[in-house]
C-alpha cells in the first residue's frame, strides 16, 4: 500500500542526447520534489532554488511551470489531497459491513502513522506555516478537510438513518481523525490509531453498527 507519507522520489531531468521532458513531466519532477522535501523540511524553510537542485528542472523552466511558489505548494497539496483521500476511500470501502468500513478508516492510518517519513497532516502543517495569508494555499487545506468530512460522512449515514444521529456521528469521527494524526506527528507510532479505533468502536455500538 503506498501511504501518504511516503512521498515518490524526484527524478532526474533526461541526460544530454534526449529529448527535453514535456511540461507535464516538468510538473510530476517538480511536484515529486516539492512533496519530499516541503513534507520532510516544512514549507518555509525550503526555497525554489532547493526544488530546483533535487528534480533538476532550470529555475527559468521551473518558474515556466510555477510562475510562483505559493502556485507550487498549492499544487502538492492538491495532488496529495487526491492522493490520500483516494486511498483512505479505497480502504474503507473494503470493508464488508458499515462497521468494518468505519474502523478501516483507523486501520489505514495506523498504516500511515507507522511509515518512517510520517510528519503528520501535510495540510494544517502548511496552513499553521502560511496561514490565510497564502489565499490559494488555505482554499486548498479547506477542501481537503471538507472532502474528509464528507468521506466520513458517507460512513456515518450508513450505520445511523437518524440525519442529527449521522451528523454527530461524523463530527466525533472527524475529531478520532484529527486528534490521533496530531499525536502521531508529535510522537511517531501507530498507537494513536489504535487508541481513536477504540474509542470509534464504542460510539459503534452505541449507535447499534451492524
Amino acid at each position: 500500500m503506498t501511504t501518504p507519507g511516503r512521498t515518490p522520489a524526484a527524478g532526474a531531468a533526461p541526460k544530454s542526447g534526449r529529448s527535453a521532458p514535456t511540461d507535464a513531466e516538468v510538473r510530476t519532477l517538480l511536484l515529486d520534489a516539492a512533496e519530499e522535501l516541503f513534507y520532510a523540511h516544512g514549507i518555509q524553510a525550503v526555497g525554489m532554488d532547493r526544488i530546483r537542485e533535487r528534480s533538476q528542472i532550470p529555475l527559468k523552466r521551473l518558474y515556466r511551470v510555477f510562475p510562483a511558489k505559493e502556485a507550487l505548494v498549492a499544487a502538492y497539496l492538491e495532488r496529495r489531497d487526491s492522493r490520500w483521500i483516494g486511498e483512505l476511500g479505497a480502504r474503507a470501502a473494503a470493508g464488508a459491513t458499515p462497521r468494518d468500513r468505519v474502523l478501516g478508516v483507523f486501520d489505514w492510518l495506523a498504516g500511515w502513522f507507522a511509515e518512517p517519513g510520517f510528519r503528520g497532516c501535510a495540510f494544517l502543517n502548511a496552513f499553521g506555516e502560511l496561514g490565510e495569508a497564502a489565499g490559494p494555499v488555505a482554499s486548498v487545506v479547506r477542501a481537503h478537510k471538507a472532502r474528509l468530512r464528507a468521506l466520513l460522512a458517507g460512513l456515518a449515514r450508513e450505520v445511523s438513518p437518524s440525519p442529527a444521529g449521522a451528523a454527530a456521528l461524523t463530527d466525533q469521527l472527524l475529531l478520532l481523525v484529527e486528534g490521533a494524526t496530531a499525536l502521531a506527528a508529535l510522537t511517531p507510532s501507530p498507537a494513536p490509531a489504535h487508541q481513536a479505533r477504540a474509542v470509534a468502536e464504542a460510539l459503534l455500538d452505541r449507535a447499534g453498527a451492524p
